[in-house]
């Protein structure tokens, strides 16, 4: 019992996470397998956008639309409506429940396992940690606490998105130290930034603001995507 409330006050399910973090690595392979083959046939480029597209715009709408009911019941004065936190049907069709203590799940391992391969391929395919794919899934899929759900996703992302830059810097040779570097300085440098501004802004107004965001990104790709330019080449004087 000791060992469980330690797991409880920790936020992290670490069965869970070991599980994410078993499906991640079969996901990571196949993700290698698929980048390989789409990198052969010149078409990667044009899928990871399109999965860009998608992804981004998805979870976009979902950030706005729950960002702007929250923002409506605050300014008519009442009560935003209470989040009922419940794994998906689906989820609870599947052979061969067990007990997730940390999570308070009783649900088959099938399901955390099919979503750390989901988020190994997509890790290595789109060079994310698979964090804005891999959170709502466990919310509103697994039906886990976001107490939970933040510590074990960050449990696995961290060896997941490792086995993806090893197997990236091995096979494909696409790893830029230099750059990942100086990208490096200066996300811990607007980590600083970003949390003291968080501190100062109110949850749903953040939502709203990174849902903006998201969903303009997922615009500029999409143009992209569509959008034919007047002159497709151009030729300058050397």
């Amino acid at each position: 019992s000791g060992v469980l409330a330690h797991r409880q006050r920790s936020g992290v399910d670490i069965r869970m996470g070991l599980v994410l973090v078993a499906g991640g690595a079969l996901g990571t392979i196949l993700g290698g397998f698929i980048f390989r083959g789409l990198q052969a046939t010149g078409q990667i480029d044009m899928v990871v956008a399109m999965l860009y597209v998608i992804l981004l715009g998805g979870i976009g709408l979902s950030m706005a639309r729950e960002a702007i009911g929250s923002l409506v019941a605050m300014h008519q004065g009442r009560p935003a409506a209470p989040v009922t936190r419940r794994h998906h049907p689906l989820i609870a069709a599947l052979p061969g429940r067990w007990r997730f203590y940390g999570s308070g799940l009783y649900i088959s391992p099938l399901a955390p396992f099919g979503l750390g391969i989901a988020t190994g391929v997509l890790t290595a395919m789109m060079g994310v940690g698979g964090g804005f794919i891999l959170v709502p899934a466990m919310i509103y899929l697994l039906g886990m606490s976001t107490r939970v759900v933040v510590g074990t996703s960050l449990f696995q992302i961290l060896f997941v998105t490792a086995a993806t830059t090893l197997m990236h810097a091995v096979t494909t040779q696409s790893v830029d130290i230099v750059l990942a570097s100086l990208l490096l300085i200066g996300s811990v440098t607007g980590a600083q930034f970003g949390a003291r501004f968080a501190q100062k802004v109110k949850p749903e107004y953040l939502r709203l603001l990174l849902a903006f965001i998201v969903l303009t990104v997922a615009f500029r790709m999409a143009l992209g995507l569509t959008w034919r330019p007047d002159e497709i080449f151009t030729v300058e004087p050397l």
